[in-house]
C-alpha cells in the first residue's frame, strides 16, 4: 500500500463520514508510489447514493436571512468542499510520475478540505439540514472528468479556475452571513477563504512549473486551455489582494477585469 493507492481507496468512498475517515488515515510517510501505473476503478468519485443532480440554476437561492435560506447555501457550500476532497483525491492518484512534494502538497489539500466539509456539515445539521438533503449541481467534476487526461489542463481550469472562483465568493458570503447573525457559520467562511488561498496558490506553483517543463507560455497557455475546455467564462468583482496571495500575477488579474469588463458592455473579448 502507497499514498497513491490509498488516496484511489479513499475516493472510492461514498459515506462521507468514512470518507473524511480514510482521507485523515492517509500516512504522510507512507511510499508515495509515484512510478506505479494504477487502473480507474468503477465508482470514481464515490458520493453518497441519494445526491440529486440538477442544473446549476436549478440550485434553491433563498435569502440567508431565514433558516431555509441559509441551509440552502451551506449546503451548496458542503457540496462544494465534498468535492474538493475528491478533486485532490484524484489529483493524488490519477497522474504519476511527479516529485514526492506535488503529492505531499495534494494530500494536504485534501485534509484541509475534508475539515471545511466536516464544519459546514455539523453547522448545517443545526439548520435541519443534512447533506444530501436538497439538490445540487456537478460543475466542479464535469470539469475533473474533461481534464483527466490532462494534467496541465487539470491545474489550470480546477484550481486556478473554478476553485479560484471562492477566493472572490467567500467575502461577499462572510458578509451576508454575519448581517444574518450566524457568526458561527461566517466564522467557517472565514477559515476557508484562508486556506483556499493555499490550494490556489499551490495550483498556481504547479501549473506554471509544468508550463515551464513542457516550454509553454503559462499565461498563453492558459487561455488556450481555457477555450480548449469550455471553461465557464468569470464573473467580476474579483478578490484581488486574495488572488495576489495565491500567486496569480497582476498581468493575469487585469486580464480577467477587462474580459469581464468587454463582456458586460458587449465588446468582443478577443
Amino acid at each position: 500500500m502507497n499514498l497513491r493507492s490509498q488516496a484511489l481507496k479513499a475516493l472510492l468512498v461514498q459515506d462521507p463520514v468514512g470518507k473524511l475517515a480514510a482521507v485523515r488515515a492517509i500516512a504522510h510517510g507512507l511510499p508515495v508510489g509515484a512510478d506505479e501505473h494504477l487502473d480507474e476503478p468503477a465508482g470514481v468519485p464515490g458520493r453518497p447514493q441519494g445526491l440529486c443532480f440538477v442544473s446549476p440554476q436549478q440550485v434553491p437561492k433563498r435569502s440567508v436571512r431565514t433558516v431555509q435560506g441559509r441551509a440552502a447555501l451551506l449546503h451548496s457550500l458542503a457540496h462544494i468542499e465534498f468535492n474538493a476532497i475528491n478533486l485532490a483525491l484524484d489529483v493524488l492518484w490519477r497522474y504519476p510520475g511527479l516529485p514526492d512534494s506535488f503529492y505531499a502538497g495534494w494530500l494536504q489539500v485534501a485534509v484541509e478540505e475534508a475539515l471545511h466539509f466536516e464544519l459546514l456539515s455539523n453547522h448545517l445539521q443545526t439548520l435541519g439540514v443534512c447533506y444530501g438533503d436538497l439538490p445540487v449541481h456537478d460543475g466542479l467534476w464535469e470539469m475533473a472528468e474533461r481534464t483527466r487526461f490532462d494534467l496541465l489542463a487539470r491545474l489550470a481550469l480546477v484550481p486556478r479556475t473554478l476553485e479560484a472562483r471562492g477566493l472572490d465568493a467567500c467575502p461577499l458570503v462572510h458578509r451576508k452571513l454575519l448581517d444574518a447573525g450566524d457568526e458561527k457559520a461566517a466564522a467557517i467562511i472565514a477559515l476557508i477563504l484562508r486556506d483556499e488561498v493555499g490550494h490556489v496558490a499551490l495550483g498556481n506553483y504547479w501549473y506554471r512549473k509544468v508550463c515551464q517543463e513542457q516550454g509553454l507560455p503559462d499565461f498563453d497557455t492558459y487561455g488556450q486551455l481555457a477555450q480548449r475546455y469550455r471553461a465557464p467564462r468569470l464573473r467580476g468583482p474579483f478578490n484581488r489582494q486574495a488572488r495576489l496571495e495565491a500567486g496569480f500575477t497582476v498581468e493575469e488579474i487585469d486580464e480577467l477585469e477587462r474580459l469581464d469588463a468587454a463582456f458586460k458592455s458587449g465588446l468582443p473579448t478577443s
